[in-house]
Parts: C-alpha cells; sequence; structure tokens
C-alpha cells in the first residue's frame, strides 16, 4: 500500500486578529494542499480569504496579526520564520497572482526589467541567461512577439495581456505553490478561460499546487479539486468540489450557489413601439500612435458601422471580449465620445448634430452606471449630496424637494438612512446601489450600465442585479447594459448584440441567441463561460 503523500502546504488552527480592535479577521483555519493539486477558497467579500493567501506569504497587511496556529510549507512552520526565510521563500518557492495586474506591475519600469528581478534574487543567471529565459516564458503564455514585449511598459497591453505577463513573472521560478487571487474578475470569459488554462498547464508542468482565491464558483468547478468555504473569517464548509457544489451540507454555501444567475422567462410580447434610441452605420475611430517622428498616424477604429434599436423598458445587452468595442459604442452613444459617422436619433433628436439645451436635455434623459462605483463616488460627498446631483441640475431646483427625492430613491434601493455617510463607509454592494440611485433619480427614459455588477461577489451580484430589474419594472427605463460575463446577460437582457473586433457579428432575442447561436464567435463565448449547473435545454 503506498503511502499518502504529506501535503505541501498545511494551515493548522490559523487566527489573525486586528491589532487595534482585537477582532478576529480569520478564525481557526485549518485546511491542506498536495503538490500538483488545485485547491479554491471560495467566500463573499470580507470573508477573510485573501488575508488567509497573504499569512501564507507572510504579506499581512498593518494592523493584521497571527495570534495562533501554524502555516507548515514543506513540514517547515514559517510562523517563526525570519525576514531572510521569507525573502528566501516568496518567488522561488511561493509566488502570487494578484487580482489587478496593472496594479502589481510597476508603470515605470519595462517588463523584461520586472521579469527579471527575481532571477536576480533567487538565481546565478548571467544577463544574456535570464533575458532568454523571459523570452521563453512569454512565448509559453502565448505572447505573439516576445522580444517586443520584453521591451514595453505595462500600459501598452490589455488586462489579459498583464495578467499573462504577471503569470509569466510569477512562473519564471517555477514556485512550488502559486497562489492566484482572483486572477480573471475584470476578464471577458474568453480571456479568462485562456488565462486559467494557461495557469493550469504551466502549473502541471512544473508539478505547482494552485490556491485559488475566487468567489466565482463556475471557475472553482472547472478547475479545482477540493474547495474551501468560508464566512466571516471562519471555514464553513470543505471537501471534494463536486460535494460542495451539488450538495452543500451549510445554508451559507447553499446560498452561494443559489445566488448564481440564472436565465428568467422571457418578457410576455407586447405590441410593438417606437424605438427609443436608434443608431444607424456609426462608425468611431481614436488616433493612432505616429510611426517614427514624421511618420503617418494610423487611426484605431474601434467601432465600424453599428446599428441598434432600444425601445421603451426595454433591455439590450452588448457582449464582447475585451477590446471589442462595446463601451466605446455606449460611450458613442451618450456622446462621451465623438463618431466619425453614422446616425444616432433619441426620439425625434439627431444626438449627432445636438448641441445647447437639446444636447443638454439628451444627457438628462440619459444616465451612466459605471463598473467600479468606488472611483465614479466623490469620497467628499455624503451619499445624499451624491444622489442629488444630478437634480441640481434642473431649472426648478429646490433644495427641500431634492433632498425628499433622493431619501426617496434611497429609500427604494434598500439604503435608507444611509444618506449621511461617505462611500468609503459603504461596502461594493452599497456602492454600486447608491451608483443605481444617482442614475434613476431624475427618472431618465434610458440607462446605460457599464459592466455594474463585475467586481462584486456572488450574492452581493445577485442582490444589484435583482433590485436593477425591479427598478426597471417598476420605473420603465431602457437600458444598454454592456459586459462580458454571459450569465449576467442570459439574467437581465431582452435582446442581445455581439461585437467582436468593433462590429456586431450576430444578434437577437436572448434565448435564440444562448439557445442556438449562429456565429462562430459567439459560440466560443458561450463554451468559455464557466458553469455550475447544467445548461437550460
Amino acid at each position: 500500500m503506498t503511502a499518502l503523500r504529506p501535503p505541501l502546504l498545511a494551515l493548522r488552527g490559523l487566527t489573525l486578529e486586528a491589532t487595534a480592535s482585537g477582532q478576529r479577521v480569520v478564525d481557526d483555519l485549518s485546511l491542506e494542499i498536495e503538490s500538483g493539486a488545485v485547491l479554491a477558497i471560495v467566500g463573499e467579500s470580507g470573508s477573510g480569504k485573501t488575508l488567509a493567501a497573504r499569512a501564507v506569504l507572510g504579506l499581512l497587511p498593518t494592523g493584521i496579526a497571527r495570534t495562533r496556529g501554524q502555516i507548515l510549507l514543506n513540514g517547515e512552520d514559517l510562523a517563526a520564520a525570519s525576514d531572510d526565510r521569507w525573502r528566501d521563500l516568496r518567488g522561488a518557492t511561493m509566488g502570487m497572482v494578484f487580482q489587478e495586474p496593472m496594479v502589481s506591475l510597476n508603470p515605470a519600469h519595462r517588463i523584461g526589467t520586472q521579469m527579471e528581478e527575481g532571477l536576480v534574487l533567487h538565481t546565478a543567471l548571467n544577463a544574456a541567461e535570464r533575458k532568454a529565459r523571459c523570452l521563453d516564458m512569454l512565448r509559453r503564455v502565448q505572447i505573439d512577439d516576445p522580444m517586443r514585449c520584453y521591451g514595453a511598459h505595462p500600459h501598452e497591453f490589455s488586462g489579459g495581456m498583464r495578467q499573462r505577463i504577471m503569470l509569466a513573472s510569477v512562473m519564471l521560478l517555477k514556485p512550488r505553490l502559486l497562489i492566484a487571487d482572483e486572477p480573471t474578475t475584470a476578464l471577458d470569459t474568453l480571456t479568462q478561460r485562456e488565462v486559467l488554462d494557461l495557469m493550469l498547464a504551466l502549473a502541471r508542468d512544473e508539478g505547482t499546487a494552485i490556491l485559488l482565491i475566487t468567489h466565482n464558483l463556475g471557475l472553482v468547478a472547472r478547475y479545482a479539486q477540493r474547495a474551501v468555504v468560508m464566512e466571516k473569517g471562519r471555514v464553513v464548509e470543505q471537501g471534494e468540489v463536486r460535494q460542495v457544489l451539488h450538495a452543500p451540507r451549510t445554508d451559507y454555501t447553499r446560498a452561494l450557489v443559489d445566488a448564481l444567475p440564472r436565465r428568467l422567462p422571457a418578457k410576455a410580447p407586447t405590441a410593438p413601439t417606437s424605438a427609443l434610441i436608434r443608431v444607424r452605420d456609426l462608425h468611431v475611430s481614436y488616433p493612432g500612435a505616429r510611426q517614427g517622428w514624421l511618420g503617418r498616424r494610423e487611426d484605431k477604429r474601434a467601432v465600424l458601422g453599428v446599428s441598434l434599436d432600444i425601445a421603451e423598458g426595454e433591455t439590450l445587452a452588448v457582449v464582447g471580449g475585451s477590446g471589442s468595442g462595446k463601451t466605446t459604442l455606449a460611450r458613442a452613444v451618450l456622446r462621451l465620445v465623438e463618431s466619425c459617422s453614422g446616425e444616432i436619433r433619441f426620439r425625434n433628436t439627431d444626438v449627432r448634430a445636438a448641441c445647447g439645451a437639446e444636447l443638454h436635455d439628451f444627457r438628462m434623459a440619459c444616465q451612466l452606471v459605471f463598473q467600479d462605483p468606488f472611483s465614479s463616488l466623490d469620497p467628499r460627498q455624503r451619499v445624499v449630496a451624491i444622489v442629488e446631483e444630478p437634480l441640481r441640475l434642473l431649472p426648478d431646483f429646490n433644495p427641500q424637494r431634492a433632498a425628499l427625492r433622493a431619501a426617496e430613491v434611497l429609500d427604494e434601493v434598500g439604503l435608507s438612512g444611509y444618506g449621511a455617510r461617505f462611500p468609503h463607509e459603504l461596502s461594493g454592494g452599497q456602492r454600486q446601489r447608491v451608483a443605481i440611485a444617482r442614475a434613476i433619480v431624475r427618472r431618465p427614459a434610458l440607462v446605460v450600465a457599464d459592466e455594474p455588477v463585475s467586481a462584486l461577489d456572488m450574492t452581493i451580484q445577485a442582490q444589484v442585479l435583482r433590485l436593477f430589474k425591479d427598478l426597471q419594472r417598476q420605473h420603465g427605463f431602457a437600458c444598454l447594459f454592456i459586459s462580458h460575463d454571459l450569465a449576467v446577460v442570459e439574467q437581465v437582457a431582452d435582446r442581445v448584440l455581439v461585437m467582436q473586433a468593433g462590429r456586431i457579428v450576430e444578434s437577437g432575442t436572448r434565448d435564440a441567441l444562448f439557445d442556438a447561436p449562429t456565429h462562430p464567435y459567439t459560440r466560443a463565448l458561450l463554451q468559455a463561460a464557466p458553469t455550475v449547473l447544467p445548461q437550460p435545454p
């Protein structure tokens, strides 16, 4: 009988506390992961999963301390490790892929310099050997032009490409343990699958264990063998992925699974109505980089001949990969970026030719919900002032009536009594509710929602989407919904447009497009979307 292999990493009763208050943020966490295995830690924001991962790397933030428990790596208790020992382990034995590569990559340094840093610290390779190793790894993560990438800066790449570069940098040293903290949250489904498949392939080649931190249960079902479910710092359930997701033993795990987006019944057919907004043959270009000092400037064409209609009360979703042009299309419809040619008509207004009061009235009838509410809400204003802001542009603005209207809308979005708070005093889901309240306070005819739930965990995402649909049913506004998450689109859309490289490649009703896609790109998007539950027939 073959003896069981000892775990590569074992946490025994790990407890972390906030030093100022003594509050436990991770309480008695125990788990094991073997070489070559994939273990997922799942839970809502604030469950302690990221802090646990940072404790494994000895990178706890100021104000958080380990009060008891063991961190065993190959049997060595790292809780007593010196700073020099931690530096030896980080990179060479343990690596981490962070959620947002643009933050973890230094914008001031070239990619090659950043990739070589670990090799300089942990190997005796000379400069030529380090460069060759970096170029080889860039090829392995499918970077088309490794030499150009090696000499470029992070801002020259898309989110998916930056995440590939981050993965290449981490795997360059062949770590025994790879911690991936929400590595694909902001990526479209195709890029997400490519990055994670690459990560698993590289880890398999090197026998690397992966600790996957995520709130996406679809990714857990596709990539992990075991899962640990955390709530408020404690483990509430752990075991084989199939058992945890398909036969959960706790109410909390069942709530996470129940929060997965599911297709709602289609709206009952209604009499045809004239389009609220009509777009015909719209083109949008951006100035490109100049080729040399005196060379020609090649414009980048972002939207190419797009046409669409949105009826009163309808939700039209636009989906596609990063760089497909969907956000540029939404901004062009609102005249937040200028289009080169085409027609945009809102009711009887020619939007492209509108100016002065006519343009002002159009923009007041259309509101925008941004992807990241923390950056779109003024941190110096209280919630009630943020929600009141669109009302201040009315010619008959009255402070008392505006305050009452803001309080009414905050009650509609479930934030009654929150008006005196600042954005930093709210959770991510609460901030997105404030953004929605600000968008609907003037009863707009059209709301453009640009990736409004992509940064939220599953349960908060479900709450925000349910709220959005209830408000639309109550107030009757039309919605242009921009998303890369097909599960979310399936839940909210009446009709769907699929964009690729600036063009509409397929369109149709939600049910027709999801059940019988005709374009290869649409089929690829649907196949790449991770799922836990069987697709509807």
